[in-house]
């Protein structure tokens, strides 16, 4: 631990695992405000399919069960929103909840926006080769992702294999720079002391969370808001690839689509596991209790 850094509580895990409940809770606890760490709820109008918190803004505050959260409902749907623009709006949020003399959270499921804060990464700007984009989005992306698969293994476990604006960035990183896409992340000089608290579920239970979440999400109008949001942007721009969504471009029966969700969505969780499972610091806890010992123990 060093005393000169502002501490920061990190609440990770995979989908459904229960993090947004257990972070306003432990917020609460703590005198806490949250920074999201969602790379799909960050989009504004992207709500039921990302299965974002039902707040509302209160002063320019996104407030959800009395705690603000940070990074939520706030980028242009059209934005090319980058890893780097993330970064830099984290971690000026989470020194702005410290000055503000409060708990600063860092909250989300998605490892890279976690390590690139936490990590300090120095990311290197590539501009856009607009040239290669327009090549590559002639092409099918299966046939991208395995062309990624093959130049940079790593980078296509970053990627997934259904976001096609991500895997053709990659792809143009890995042709400007003639380097592997994931080599090119540095970590710098720590900006935070952290710990990260991982929460443990069970196959069973996740299951059972992604399913039920999932047909809560076409009761609260998922198909209503698929339609509206492909009408307004159609299907190329980069949220709208997500998982809730981009099983709507190509299919109509819902019932066959309900179940591509629930399928694409554990498919992303193996991911996420994967990635989670490199990180030694991460401290995994079965129960709120828990937690808030880690916690007490961290800040103490």
């Amino acid at each position: 631990m060093n005393p000169s850094l502002s501490r920061v509580i990190t609440i990770l895990g995979i989908t459904s695992s229960g993090k947004t409940s257990l972070a306003v809770e432990l917020a609460k606890e703590f005198n806490g405000e949250i920074v999201s760490a969602d790379s799909r709820q960050i989009y504004k109008e992207f709500n039921v399919g990302t299965a974002k918190p039902e707040g509302a803004w209160e002063n320019g505050k996104f407030i959800y069960k009395g705690i603000a959260h940070y990074l939520i409902d706030e980028i242009d749907p059209t934005d090319d929103f980058t890893l780097s623009q993330y970064q830099k709006l984290a971690t000026e949020k989470l020194k702005e909840i410290v000055s503000c003399g409060k708990t600063p959270f860092l909250v989300g499921g998605t490892p890279l926006y976690l390590k690139a804060v936490l990590e300090n990464w120095n990311i290197p700007e590539v501009k856009p080769n607009l040239r290669l984009r327009q090549e590559l989005e002639q092409k099918d992306i299966l046939e991208l992702f395995n062309a990624l698969k093959e130049k940079d293994p790593e980078a296509a476990l970053i990627t997934g294999n259904a976001n096609k604006r991500r895997i053709i960035r990659a792809l143009e990183v890995i042709a400007e720079t003639g380097e592997k896409f994931s080599n090119q992340r540095k970590i710098g000089e720590p900006v935070f002391d952290y710990l990260k608290i991982g929460i443990k579920i069970e196959k069973e239970e996740l299951v059972k969370r992604i399913t039920e979440r999932t047909k809560e999400m076409f009761k609260k109008g998922l198909a209503e808001e698929i339609k509206q949001l492909s009408e307004k942007y159609g299907w190329e721009i980069t949220p709208m690839q997500s998982i809730g969504y981009q099983e709507f471009k190509d299919e109509t029966n819902l019932d066959k689509i309900e179940s591509l969700i629930i399928q694409n969505t554990l498919a992303y969780t193996k991911r996420q596991t994967t990635w989670f499972k490199k990180d030694k610091n991460i401290v995994w806890i079965t129960s709120p209790k828990e937690a808030e010992e880690k916690i007490k123990s961290f800040l103490n």
